[in-house]
């Protein structure tokens, strides 16, 4: 999966969730794209990570205070505009979307947008906020989603209580290790929990070689990933590309 549409060579780091990242990801074969969406003042759904522009435009202050029209003139890496998610959704119609909704204001637009343009058989929504999910999932049950944090949490911390309550979402979508404790995500035993109640497993954001072949081989389902070259080249010497190598 293509972290934010990835990076194919240095000089595109820069330009994450961009149509261009996007479209270089799909032009290297991939069919699985991650990106993330706020919502602007006036109900429109910008393809941006940060809760502010200023990381990585030429603008700055929260992108949420802000209606489209304000931000259609920012440029992503100094030449790129924010896309959005209707454009992707009509650009990129053979891919599948991976989407993390950023801020409560997304919600609505979310469901309204997916619905209008017959894609909600092609994408998988999470949010690092449970009760955001919760209640897109309301709104849109149609929908794939992924695990909410706390259900994750339960999973992977409660051990011999896990299989009591398991969160409702389709994949586990988790970084290799908690970032607030030493705790590994990763493990053999959460990859049993969640294959024997039929979920996938994918981890983020995995860059180094290594590291890829390793969870590989523990029996990961998706590798979520920047470094996009490499990935697929992982892939395609273990037979799992799929299409042309």
């Amino acid at each position: 999966m293509a972290h934010r549409g990835g990076w194919v060579t240095p000089d595109d780091v820069p330009r994450e969730n961009t149509a261009y990242a996007f479209r270089r990801a799909v032009e290297l074969g991939y069919r699985y794209l991650e990106l993330d969406v706020h919502g602007t003042v006036d109900g429109r759904l910008a393809v941006f990570h940060d809760e502010v522009l200023d990381r990585v435009t030429d603008a700055s202050g929260a992108i949420g205070d802000h209606t489209w029209a304000e931000l259609a003139g920012v440029r992503i890496g100094g030449m790129d505009p924010i896309p959005l998610l209707e454009e992707l959704l009509e650009e990129f119609g053979s891919t599948f979307l991976n989407i993390d909704i950023k801020d409560d204001r997304s919600v609505a637009p979310l469901v309204d947008v997916l619905r209008r343009f017959g894609a909600t058989d092609r994408v998988c929504v999470g949010s690092f906020s449970g009760a955001r999910l919760a209640a897109f999932r309301r709104a849109a049950p149609e929908v794939l989603t992924s695990v909410t944090p706390g259900g994750v949490a339960w999973a992977t911390h409660a051990f011999g209580l896990r299989r009591l309550r398991l969160d409702r979402g389709a994949a586990f979508q988790i970084p290799v290790r908690d970032e607030r404790t030493p705790l590994e995500l990763v493990r053999a035993d959460v990859l049993r929990v969640a294959h024997a109640t039929g979920r996938v497993v994918h981890v983020w954001t995995v860059n180094d070689e290594a590291e890829m072949n390793r969870l590989i081989d523990l029996g990961v389902d998706g590798l979520v990933s920047d470094d996009i070259t490499t990935l697929k080249r992982v892939l395609v010497a273990r037979g799992l590309w799929e299409g042309a190598a």
